[in-house]
């Protein structure tokens, strides 16, 4: 019998995963629009940046994305996550990504060749005000296509990193599961950071090795396709839309807390992190940590890719 969600919000209710040496709830938060987004042209309240980002800690959130290069004209995440959460609490893990450089005025640069991955490294460290970076994955490519080619040097530039304590754990990011295996053969690899989502299905395949390496997958954009004009391209994010509002339905929830909840049913090490600036959506995306699907509904669900 489907029962109705419980709308308390509390990251816990997710389940835990051991990051690394250090142990998270699932259900995280992404600080990519904590600040505002680059297409809006007014930034967030500072103030309530600030409160967004104490009120995810006090609802159990204890693993945190970030990036030196999310950033507005007048807002920098990192700056705000170090305003707002100092002195931080022993259980939270930050983690940011490198890779990806940025102009002042906000365009994307050339991507970081392997020997400048340090100053930007040092870049997250003075913005977060800390002494080490507890995880830095490697973000392959500036945007969201699949770079082919090989990452092993600039993976191998972070895993000296490490070895000099200025990194406790590595990731990769937008990564095939070649990428993957040729950054394990360097460093350990704790998470692997891609697309993916209900109707976003190309790492199936890529899930299944994570789970059986002991390695976190953390989907991001796994709730856009939910929230109208998130995506940029394609209509088959439309397929599905019934049988979503279907499972949502039946438990009091919204569409964005099923797609979450789907992604979390995919398996243990699978970990969330959605993002947002609002309380309240804030408070929905932690509460989807709660969601339990039946196997009915997981079926009906996994059924989508079919249509899309």
């Amino acid at each position: 019998m489907t029962t109705h969600l419980n709308t308390t919000p509390d990251a816990a209710a997710a389940g835990t995963w051991r990051l690394g040496d250090r142990t998270v709830n699932r259900i995280g938060y992404g600080t990519m629009r904590v600040a505002g987004t680059p297409t809006d042209p007014k930034p967030k309240d500072r103030a309530e940046s600030i409160a967004v980002l104490r009120h995810a800690v006090e609802l159990g959130v204890n693993h945190i994305d970030t990036a030196a290069f999310y950033f507005l004209p007048t807002r920098s995440v990192n700056e705000l996550i170090s305003t707002a959460l100092q002195p931080y609490a022993e259980d939270l893990v930050i983690a940011t990504k490198v890779g990806p450089g940025r102009s002042r005025d906000g365009g994307f640069e050339e991507y970081a060749r392997p020997e400048e991955l340090r100053a930007q490294v040092e870049e997250n460290l003075r913005q977060l005000g800390r002494d080490h970076l507890d995880l830095v994955n490697l973000r392959w490519g500036a945007g969201l296509e699949r770079v082919p080619g090989s990452l092993a040097e600039h993976f191998g530039s972070l895993a000296a990193l490490r070895e000099a304590g200025l990194i406790r754990d590595l990731g990769v990011s937008n990564v095939t599961e070649e990428q993957l295996v040729e950054a394990m053969e360097i460093a350990p690899v704790v998470s692997v950071q891609n697309r993916y989502g209900l109707t976003e299905r190309e790492d199936d395949a890529l899930v299944e090795t994570c789970g059986r390496h002991g390695i976190a997958f953390v989907p991001f954009f796994s709730v856009a396709a939910a929230i109208p004009g998130a995506l940029p391209h394609g209509d088959h994010h439309e397929a599905g839309q019934a049988e979503v509002a279907e499972v949502a339905q039946a438990h009091g929830a919204t569409p964005a807390q099923v797609r979450l909840a789907w992604t979390l049913h995919r398996g243990d090490h699978v970990l969330a992190i959605p993002g947002t600036g609002d309380l309240a959506h804030l408070e929905e995306n932690i509460a989807a940590g709660a969601l339990r699907l039946t196997a009915d509904e997981m079926a009906l669900l996994d059924g989508i890719a079919e249509l899309s």
